[in-house]
Formats: structure tokens, sequence, C-alpha cells
């Protein structure tokens, strides 16, 4: 301690030479030293759990000068504890479930609680659990906090939350210690312990006949003190007084019991139905399955309420067969029908006109007969589909259908007929037994053990025939020749009649004629020339062809005539009407004068010019003439073209608007084809005098008899139509 003394002013003073410095952790703020005297005071209160020890640094230094005197020291400062904090737990609620039914020291869960003393200073820091409210439920170990039950078999259905209050006290539990305290909410976490109930032990539903199968007739509701996943249930039907009658099914949104209906009700037959039905856990637990019951029943009764239906028939549908040769009138079949309610109202009967438009059959409305409105024809229709209807006479509004089928039954009222139009060639050189054409034949009939056809010439033509039928036995025939050699220029194509006859009963036949053209052939029987008609016919050329063939050979002789000869617009006078149809001034030959016009171009019209013009008006002012083509068979195609062209004139000079009623005549002249003996003229002749053939002349009756035996021949018998 160094010291100095001064007089100043008469004052003494001492002045001490010796400052203390501190320096370090809270040096100036919690701790300050005297710098004269070297006392360390604390400026706060300290706080063990803030920091539990300080260091500082002390040095005396020269006041004056101010350098250190001696070395720094260093030194700690260590604060004491004391009992100054209460126990902390780490949660405060705390939230814990536990199953019900749980045995005796279940653990529910631990708690902990902290002290922020010196653990290692007294008991400051020593805790201690013990429970303040929760009692007789649960407990806690003093030590460790962890909460169990106690007591056993806690039901959840009779309380299900609890709130327990634990405490934790330091100084061990003793008195003067610090505590906290924390609540802890447990809830008892559901178990499968309760079996399904019904409320009733009976119940009853009523449903109308007329509900359909498929609906619901009945839901029952059983009740489960157990919650979500364990209040799932099962239902079924034990016993029934109608087997097969209902299903049951669970309706897993609301545990409800379904009762459907599987088959139709009728009161009639039976107004109730009593079932049994059971319900049980879907998921039961095999640790309470001895304490109660699992299942629970009931009784389901089920009346049948009465409603007005309709007629019902004894069949779903009924089939029906009939000949198609019945007479109109004829009863073919029956329905029948009753009124299913106690009520048996009458029941009336009738055609859905909306399946019988052409309106064949009919039913009598009183006993449901079903008979025939018109005449059947299985060929055009072989099944007639209707439906009938029945009506309540006491409630027209309740009707019901069923379908009728009606099955044609062929009867064989068809002839067989060629099975497609025949026509053939033979050859001038034929020989004898030659076949030059196989025929076959088609019946609309259908009889049970198919077809078979029997085929033969036809009697008027057997004698001197030409041409003979062989039957193939396989439903086809043959056509051959009966005599060596035939001559185009005597007789240029054959009619042979054919008879076909079926083997049903009653037995139909019909005569088909096959047309047979003489060809010209060569010596392997390959055909050469023939006429017209059967060149085209017999080499398959078409009619466009055959058009085309013709139009050439009109325009040739057209061309010629028109360099001959001028053509009037006017017939000369009323008489002049010739075999040749159209008038000329020429001078002709007579009838032998064939030359004179072409004939071809009557039976050809479509090979005329397109258009003629007229010679009293100006050819710009006429329309285009309007054309009609008309196809027929074969056999009647000359007399066809002659009538299609007259009538043709016709029309256009008919239709041609710039021609007055007055300015021209056209005057055609046509036999006719009604006579047997056709065309008398000699315009269709191409041969001369001598080499005609007149043996046909004794074909055409006896009017013709004198005209025969003058020009017949010895030879008239050898060529016979067959």
């Amino acid at each position: 301690d160094i010291s100095v003394d001064s007089v100043e002013n008469g004052i003494h003073f001492r002045i001490r030479l010796i400052r203390y410095v501190l320096t370090g952790d809270g040096a100036g703020s919690l701790f300050i030293i005297d710098e004269n005297s070297g006392d360390i005071h604390a400026t706060k209160r300290l706080d063990r759990e803030e920091k539990a020890y300080y260091t500082l640094r002390a040095k005396a230094v020269n006041r004056i000068t101010n350098t250190s005197l001696e070395g720094e020291s260093e030194f700690i400062i260590k604060i004491h504890d004391i009992n100054d904090n209460e126990p902390k737990f780490t949660k405060d609620p705390y939230f814990t479930e536990v199953p019900e039914m749980s045995p005796l020291g279940t653990v529910v869960m631990q708690v902990t609680a902290t002290d922020a003393d010196d653990p290692t200073y007294g008991n400051s820091a020593r805790v201690v659990y013990s429970i303040l409210q929760g009692q007789p439920y649960f407990s806690v170990e003093p030590n460790t906090g962890v909460i169990k039950t106690a007591l056993p078999n806690m039901d959840r259905e009779t309380k299900e939350n609890y709130v327990v209050v634990i405490q934790a006290k330091d100084m061990a539990g003793q008195m003067g210690g610090l505590s906290g305290t924390t609540t802890v909410s447990i809830t008892l976490s559901d178990v499968n312990d309760n079996p399904p109930r019904f409320p009733k032990s009976l119940y009853e539903f009523k449903a109308p006949e007329s509900t359909e199968p498929g609906s619901t007739v009945a839901v029952l509701r059983a009740t489960d003190a157990d919650i979500g996943r364990n209040a799932e249930m099962n239902y079924r039907i034990t016993s029934s007084d109608g087997p097969s009658m209902f299903d049951i099914s669970t309706n897993r949104s609301t545990q409800d019991g379904v009762i459907t209906l599987r088959k139709s009700l009728d009161f009639e037959r039976k107004r109730s139905y009593t079932l049994r039905i059971q319900v049980e856990n879907s998921n039961p637990d095999p640790r309470f399955l001895r304490y109660a019951a699992t299942t629970d029943g009931a009784t389901v009764k089920l009346i049948v309420e009465d409603v007005d239906e309709p007629p019902v028939f004894d069949r779903v549908g009924y089939v029906m067969e009939v000949k198609e040769d019945v007479a109109v009138g004829t009863i073919i079949g029956s329905v029948s029908a009753t009124d299913p309610d106690s009520s048996r109202s009458p029941v009336r009967y009738s055609i859905d006109r909306r399946t019988d438009m052409d309106r064949v059959l009919n039913v009598h409305p009183g006993n449901g007969s079903v008979f025939m409105l018109r005449t059947l024809d299985r060929e055009d229709i072989a099944w007639h589909n209707v439906s009938v209807i029945a009506t309540e006479f006491n409630n027209p509004r309740l009707m019901s259908r069923v379908p009728v089928y009606v099955r044609v039954l062929d009867v064989n009222d068809n002839a067989p007929t060629f099975a497609t139009y025949y026509e053939t060639f033979v050859c001038e050189n034929a020989k004898a037994n030659q076949r030059i054409q196989t025929v076959s034949a088609a019946d609309a009939d259908e009889p049970i053990g198919g077809h078979r056809f029997f085929f033969s010439l036809a009697h008027e033509a057997s004698v001197k025939a030409n041409f003979t039928v062989r039957d193939n036995k396989d439903n086809t025939a043959g056509i051959l020749t009966r005599r060596n050699s035939y001559s185009r220029l005597q007789r240029s194509n054959y009619l042979v009649p054919v008879v076909i006859s079926d083997s049903d009963f009653p037995m139909q036949s019909s005569t088909n004629t096959l047309t047979v053209h003489v060809c010209t052939c060569d010596r392997e029987g390959n055909m050469q020339l023939c006429n017209q008609e059967a060149l085209v016919l017999t080499a398959g050329l078409s009619t466009g062809a055959l058009m085309a063939i013709i139009f050439l050979i009109v325009v040739l002789f057209a061309a010629l005539r028109r360099q001959q000869r001028k053509k009037e617009p006017l017939i000369i006078s009323k008489e002049d009407v010739r075999d040749n149809v159209v008038s000329y001034n020429d001078e002709g030959g007579g009838e032998e004068d064939t030359q004179a016009f072409d004939i071809g171009t009557l039976r050809n019209p479509e090979a005329t010019e397109e258009s003629k013009q007229r010679r009293d008006i100006k050819p710009e002012t006429l329309h285009p003439p309007i054309r009609r083509t008309v196809i027929l068979p074969p056999a009647h195609r000359d007399n066809a073209d002659v009538r299609n062209f007259i009538n043709q004139r016709l029309q256009e000079n008919d239709q041609d608007p710039t021609a007055p009623p007055y300015d021209s005549l056209a005057t055609y002249a046509y036999e006719g084809s009604g006579s047997v003996a056709e065309s008398l003229s000699s315009l269709g002749s191409m041969t001369i005098e001598g080499d005609q053939d007149y043996n046909y002349l004794s074909e055409w009756g006896p009017r013709f008899k004198k005209l025969a035996d003058l020009y017949g021949g010895e030879d008239s018998d050898s060529c016979r139509d067959s």
C-alpha cells in the first residue's frame, strides 16, 4: 500500500497510489470492485440456472501512471444453487387413448417433468409424481411418471373420457418443495365387446302383390353399442315359409338389413309370409365371445296386399300350325287368359292390329278362338306373328298381351316349271337320238321328302314328233332328236311341249315349251348360220348388240330407198292402203314385189332415223319426237315391234304442238296377231314359191283344209311341230 501525504491550503491529504481494476464476465455490470479496497460486490440478483459461474480477472495499477504494479490475477465466482424452480412438465395437456376392457395395470402413458435446479446439489431437482385427480380409475408411478389403469374392464359404453391431473414436486416430495401440475385427457377406445341387438322381437310390414322382383319390401335396423368397424353387422334369413322368395342384405352406410323380393307376390295364392332374421357382428373379437351372445334374432311378418291385376295367359306364347289351303273362317287354335283376382272378372280378347296390318287373323272376343279372315299362301308368307290382347270387362285399362306364332304348312298347290327360260338350236345335219338340251325344273312348294320331278313329252305332240324327252331320274331331262337331218328352209324353229309333274299329293303338272331353232352347222356340230333371232339367243348376244346389228341393216336399206323414191307427206287416197302399211305413189309389182319396201323397218322401229323432219313446216320449229321402247319376249317380238312402231308414230303426232290437226294424215294398218295362220302377206317371205313348205296349212283347222290339200306335198308329214 503506497500513499503520499500533501498539504494544500492548510489541509493535509493522503493520496493512495494503488488502484484496483476488474475485468471478465459481468465486470462492471454484474460485478464491481472497490478500487481502493479491492472488494468485489454483486450489483443484482444472480440466477444459477441462467449462469452457474463467472470468470473474472483483477490487477493493481499505479493510480497516477496507470502502470501495473503486479501481474493480473484470475478467479472464478461459482453460484451456489437454491431451490428456486418448480418442476415443469414437457406437455400440458396430454392426450392419449387406452382400449376399453383393459386389465388392471395397463400402461396408459408416461408423463415427464423437469426441474431447473442443480440436481447435484441437495434435493432441489429431485422430482416425485403423484395423482391429484383421476382416482380410482388411474394411478401414476412416483419416480417414473408412468400412468396405469387402476381398475379392470372399464367400459367405454359406460364412460368414455377421463381427465387425470398429475403433480410433480421437487425436494423429493418433502415439505417446502416446489411443485407443478399437468392435465392428461384419457379416452377409452372401442373394442367389439357388444353384440348387435334388435329393438323389437317382431316386425310387421306390408307389400302390394304388384311389387316387382328386386324391390325392397322391408328394412330392419339392429343396434350395436360399439362404434366404427366394431358396429358392422350381417343379416341373414334363418327360416321362411316362402322358400327362395326373399333376400336380405346389409346397407353398409346405415347398417340396416334390407329385405328384397326375389319372386312375384300373389295375393290369391299366399297372403302373408313369416321370416326369421338373425343379425351378428361382421368382425367379432374372440376375447369377448364368452361373455355374451354374439347374435340376435327377430321375426318378420310380411302381409301381401291385394291389387287389381290384368288377365294372365296360361302360356307365355302360342304356336299354331295351319295348312295354306284352309278356308276363311276356319278356327286354327285358341288362347286362354283369366283374371287372377278374386273377383274373376270376364276377359275380352282382341288382335293387336298393329301386328296384323293385312287382317289375316282374328280372335273370338269371348272364347279366344283364333280363326282365319283371309286365305293363305305359304309361298308368299310362311309365318304370321301377331299379338293377342286380353282385357278385363270391369276394368278395360288392365290388359295383357301374348305372342301368337302361326306357321303356314305347305300344300302342293304349285306345278313345277322350267327352272329358267330355255331356247336352243338343232343342226340341220343332226342325227337321231342326239341330245340338244338338258332342262331342269323348279317348284315353289317345299315337300317334306324333297322334290322329285317327272319329265315327258306332251301327249298331243308325241305323234310324228321330231323330238323326244328323256327323264334322267335326277330332276333333269334331256331333249333328244328323233330323226336324221332338219331343213332350216322348210322349218326354222320347233316348239317342244314338255310336261313336268311332281311326286306330291295332289300331283301337279304343267306344260312348258322349249323353242328349238334349226341352224346350219359344220361337221363338228358348231353352229354356222341361223335366222337372226336364233343366232342372237343361241350366241347369247345382248339386246343392245341385237339392236346395233338391226340398226346397221336398216340404215343401209333406208339410204337405198331415199335414192329410189321421193316420199310424199300425205297418203294419196284413203283406200290406197296396202300390205306395206305405208302408201307410195311408185308403181309396184304387186305382192311379189318385195323390194319396194323393207318390212324390217317396221319390225325394228328403233333402227329408224332419230328425227324425221316434216316437209310442210320449217325444220327449226320442230320439237324432237318422244321415243318409247317396249321389250317383249322373243316369241312375240315381230308383232310387237310393228305395234310399237305404229303407237310411237301416233304419239309423236299427238304430242307435236306445231302441227295443225288438218295438214297431214298418217294411216297405218296392221292385221293383228290373233289369227292362227298369222300373216298371209308375202312380204316376210324370202324364198320363191317353189321353196315354200305348205305342210303347216293342215294345222290351221278345217277352214284351211282345202288350201292344205292344194298346196300340201308328199312329204307333208315329214316335218311337223313337235
